[in-house]
């Protein structure tokens, strides 16, 4: 099969051809796209305490759990405190601050029931105090804690309004800790609008950034729960949600990164979990994320050591990648948002620097690549105008998939033809090629075969040079390889091309 291929291709790039390529591309992208899908996120927030200072002395000199008669004697307190309520919840708060006790509290008569009822008051110092109770159990260790608060989740909604800042904040990442708390607690949330009051809250407080931050993590934990992924998205998009997601995509120079990447997230879980990727593209994801990550290339280059800096590149490109895999640019069409081709230097810049810490992320970012270049020649030749190429195949001797991403990138180049694969050579390509047709990776072998046949094909001149390159010599070593793919793409370059070219120098 693969050698009938080869033939079509060397005749005429025949439109089969060409369709076969791009639907091996499609299926290879499909499943990279269902591996992201596949890496959920949900977790828990815990806060830094205001007073952490005094947290950690109280439970120095408190060490030991108090009894349930102790904590039935609190709840009393709290119960009958008068104006010493809200200090009697605040040493309440300090003792949940033990996990140990959390079940011990929740199945106290009217432990509870007390807690909602300073919740639902009208004394706001009580109901800021009992948010911090309820907040201390939403990341309980123990299972069923979560849903012993499912009395307070109605309040919790109604204050994502509530004028307090430090309150709704508090309320956000309680019901962002809920949610993981299983299937009952989130129908009962949906069921009691969460959506509807995260799109209000969102929409509401552009003013305060750490509420925007905490709405972006609660909504992040409901966007990627599997279960519930399409009823929340497809409210969240029909909310209009998403064009003031795409307004926080810019770091705050004196908050940070916090709401932007949040917020990115969220994004990129719509992205991922979209069929019709036409819509986000009108409302500019596509244009935010490019011109994001074009900014932050050029921070990188000039040695942005911004703690996070990592953390809002991961969704950035997962968001761009998904909307590139959906089939945007097919047809060599450049939608909306993706002129600047500065965003190539940008993707090949993450891929160097991220390189010793976070390999992870430099795989990403050639993912990306490789999903701008896939079936564009506009891209392709960028990519050469700008002279990336040199700075990619440094990346070839990787593992951990960064060598394959490349390879499928100059596979994406060389399939354009003849001057592609002209310039390919020039910058080096061969004597790379050469190295990696010797690494004890089958895959990173098997696609260097293909690169390599796609150079050869194309002209004598590289043929020639890959056979001074003692490229006979190799492929006859990979003849007798385990892989029987390998072996037949070897003896097909050995008969058709090497061994031909080869006889006038005998």
């Amino acid at each position: 099969m693969w050698r009938l291929q080869a033939v079509q291709h060397k005749a005429s790039r025949s439109a089969k051809d060409l369709e076969e390529f791009k639907h091996k591309r499609r299926e290879h992208e499909k499943a990279l796209r269902q591996a992201r899908r596949d890496r959920q996120l949900i977790s828990k927030r815990v806060l830094l305490n205001e007073d952490e200072h005094q947290e950690r002395e109280f439970m120095e000199t408190d060490a030991s759990p108090l009894s349930q008669e102790q904590l039935q004697e609190m709840i009393r307190n709290v119960q009958h405190g008068g104006e010493e309520k809200a200090a009697r919840l605040a040493f309440l708060r300090k003792v949940l601050r033990d996990p140990q006790t959390h079940l011990i509290f929740t199945k106290l008569e009217n432990s509870m029931y007390v807690l909602v009822g300073q919740l639902s008051g009208h004394n706001a110092q009580c109901q800021l105090e009992a948010a911090r109770c309820f907040y201390e159990l939403s990341h309980s260790p123990h299972p069923g804690v979560g849903q012993s608060c499912l009395p307070a989740t109605p309040y919790l909604l109604t204050y994502l309004s509530n004028p307090n800042a430090k309150l709704t904040e508090l309320c956000l990442y309680t019901l962002g800790n809920l949610w993981t708390e299983g299937a009952k607690v989130r129908e009962r949330l949906l069921a009691q609008g969460i959506v509807c009051a995260l799109t209000n809250c969102i929409q509401n407080q552009r003013n305060n950034l750490a509420v925007v931050e905490a709405a972006g993590f609660t909504l992040s934990q409901l966007l990627q729960d599997k279960e519930a992924a399409d009823r929340v998205i497809q409210q969240v998009v029909s909310s209009g949600l998403v064009p003031h997601l795409i307004s926080y995509l810019k770091p705050d120079p004196e908050f940070g990164l916090g709401p932007a990447i949040e917020c990115a997230w969220c994004l990129h879980y719509i992205v991922s979990r979209t069929c019709d990727a036409s819509a986000l593209l009108t409302q500019g994801v596509l244009e935010r994320c490019s011109s994001l990550l074009v900014t932050l290339g050029g921070a990188v280059v000039k040695g942005s050591t911004e703690e996070g800096l990592e953390l809002l590149l991961w969704p950035l490109l997962r968001c761009l990648g998904n909307l590139l895999a959906s089939g945007v640019c097919e047809g060599g069409r450049c939608p909306v948002g993706l002129e600047d081709a500065r965003l190539l230097a940008a993707l090949c810049v993450f891929s160097q620097a991220y390189l010793p810490t976070h390999s992870a992320l430099t795989r990403e970012s050639l993912w990306v690549l490789n999903n701008l270049t896939a079936g564009s020649t506009l891209f392709c030749s960028a990519l050469l105008f700008f002279n990336v190429v040199p700075a990619l195949i440094p990346l070839l001797p990787f593992s951990k998939g960064i060598n394959i991403m490349v390879l499928r990138i100059l596979g994406n180049v060389a399939h354009n033809g003849t001057g592609y694969c002209a310039q390919l050579t020039q910058a080096g390509l061969l004597p790379a090629i050469c190295a990696t047709l010797k690494m004890a990776d089958p895959d990173v072998v098997t696609m260097s075969l293909e690169v390599l046949y796609l150079l050869i094909a194309s002209s004598p001149n590289v043929t020639e040079e890959f056979i001074k390159l003692n490229g006979i010599q190799l492929m006859e070593t990979i003849q007798y390889n385990n892989d029987e793919e390998q072996r037949l793409r070897a003896s097909y370059l050995l008969d058709n091309y090497l061994h031909i070219h080869s006889i006038p120098n005998n």
